[in-house]
């Protein structure tokens, strides 16, 4: 089977392989820097920049036969322009560093939450001759936009739900309360691999098992049941409407029989709307089948799949509470019996999620009683303007000394970039972008607070290495659904 490769040189936009001419004849040193300007959310959850480094610059990244081959390629490309291609500076840079790039990347670590236009990486060329590598990285590693921004949203819908268990229920269901359903809706692989890693840095809960994967080769994600803690993400067994409609209607009793004598036990979800859902539930499920609910040792998770999601929850609720009964929890809010539970997949975004659990919980039912799952509203319903990220060059050396380098376009103030060197000063959850000033080294003193850039990576050599289970304490550690108010 053959698969795409791509030549490392060019994993960037056209027109950055003419920059190296642009830039000031006298110029050793560019240093870029990566925010988000706000958007959908003030505040960003850092995210699988760990694979992006990896897999794009550390170690060797290219070969001679790389070179050679970007040289006709951007020849033919340009229409033969002279100056399409550093074709001398390429080959310089294998024969000083061997395909490695000299580069450091320094940026805050994975899991952790920071407002808005912050620096939350920095980029820089560490050998002089190479100061056209700094924004020739920017077209991948500016990339991290979207595991943040899903990260991100993973971790709002969180603190919604979270909030919500927390004055109805029991908090300790929350690893599992929204699942990811996005794999059939994002664009490729890697894309379900890298947002589905980002969603597990606050949930247990998915079916996109290319983010196991992920989470298993870059951040020593266990994929044993050995560890349960470590492990990157869980699912059930679940239908879906063909496993239910191939048996046809007058048989969807036996589609439903079939599923509870394969799951004698634990949890089993199977979707129960391919043609009457109430009737499904009150006289399939709640009717020939009730006993074998009851008696089994697990949980049947019903899932609704069309209709307003309020409406049609709500009289499941009344139907299953009715039929196989209901218990009032210690905080005064109604569930089901525990062998019934229910997830909605359908519609599920980051507003209706706060509109169901809003409208059901003031009903009286406690968020226990059902899950979410969320498919390309959480894993490709974003793009790099949800929240605003940019890459931008803020300092140069020339000749020895450092300038400030900035935008400020008067057509549009809040394109405004930030000009010089920084370090992100961390006191408790609180951050503060700072800039360095001439002489003065990046580390800054504990009285002052801590730098929170860390150096991840510096001439391809990986600096930080953190864990799934690190990133998860981090991410937990920036949990507000607990707090009053």
């Amino acid at each position: 089977m053959q698969s795409l490769r791509l030549n490392p040189i060019l994993n960037t936009d056209s027109y950055k392989l003419t920059h190296w001419w642009q830039y000031p004849p006298d110029t050793r040193h560019i240093y870029s820097y990566v925010e988000s300007r706000g958007g959908m959310f003030d505040e960003t959850m850092m995210a699988i920049l760990q694979y992006i480094i990896k897999s794009n610059f550390a170690g060797q990244v290219f070969t001679l036969d790389d070179v050679e081959q970007a040289r006709r390629i951007a020849h033919a490309h340009f229409q033969g322009h002279p100056k399409s291609f550093n074709y001398e500076g390429f080959k310089s840079l294998y024969a000083k560093h061997g395909g490695r790039l000299p580069l450091r990347v320094r940026a805050v670590k994975e899991g952790t939450v920071v407002k808005s236009q912050n620096a939350l990486i920095t980029i820089e060329n560490t050998d002089p001759e190479f100061y056209w590598l700094t924004n020739w990285a920017e077209t991948v590693l500016l990339q991290v936009w979207y595991p943040i921004t899903v990260a991100t949203l993973s971790r709002a819908i969180k603190q919604v739900i979270g909030k919500a268990l927390v004055r109805t229920g029991d908090p300790s269901l929350l690893p599992f309360k929204l699942h990811d359903f996005g794999f059939r809706g994002v664009s490729s692989k890697e894309s379900a691999a890298i947002g589905g890693a980002a969603h597990l840095l606050n949930f247990f809960g998915t079916d996109t098992l290319a983010a196991l994967q992920l989470l298993n080769q870059f951040y020593a994600a266990d994929l044993t049941c050995d560890n349960p803690v470590d492990c990157a993400g869980y699912s059930i067994p679940a239908s879906e409407h063909s496993t239910i409609t191939s048996w046809g209607e007058e048989h969807e009793l036996d589609a439903y029989a079939n599923i509870l004598e394969n799951c004698p036990e634990g949890l089993v979800a199977c979707v129960s709307d391919s043609y009457d859902i109430y009737n499904a539930v009150r006289n399939l499920w709640g009717g020939a089948l009730r006993d074998k609910i009851l008696q089994r040792k697990g949980t049947l998770i019903i899932r609704p799949d069309s209709g307003d999601a309020v409406t049609v929850l709500e009289e499941l609720f009344k139907i299953v509470s009715e039929i196989f009964g209901y218990e009032v929890n210690r905080k005064g809010w109604k569930t089901t019996v525990p062998c019934v539970r229910f997830i909605q997949g359908d519609g599920v975004n980051f507003y209706t999620i706060q509109n169901i659990t809003a409208q059901l919980t003031r009903r009286g039912w406690s968020q226990d009683i059902w899950s979410y799952g969320m498919g390309g509203a959480l894993l490709q319903q974003v793009n790099r303007d949800t929240l605003k990220f940019a890459l931008k060059c803020s300092a140069i050396d020339r000749n020895g000394n450092w300038h400030n380098v900035y935008k400020n376009p008067k057509t549009d103030p809040s394109k405004a970039s930030k000009g010089g060197r920084f370090n992100l000063i961390q006191n408790g959850k609180e951050f503060a972008t700072v800039e360095v000033t001439e002489g003065e080294s990046l580390p800054v003193s504990p009285a002052f607070g801590s730098n929170a850039l860390d150096t991840v990576l510096e001439d391809g050599v990986l600096l930080r290495d953190q864990s799934l289970a690190e990133v998860r304490e981090i991410a937990a550690s920036y949990d507000v659904y607990n707090q009053i108010g």
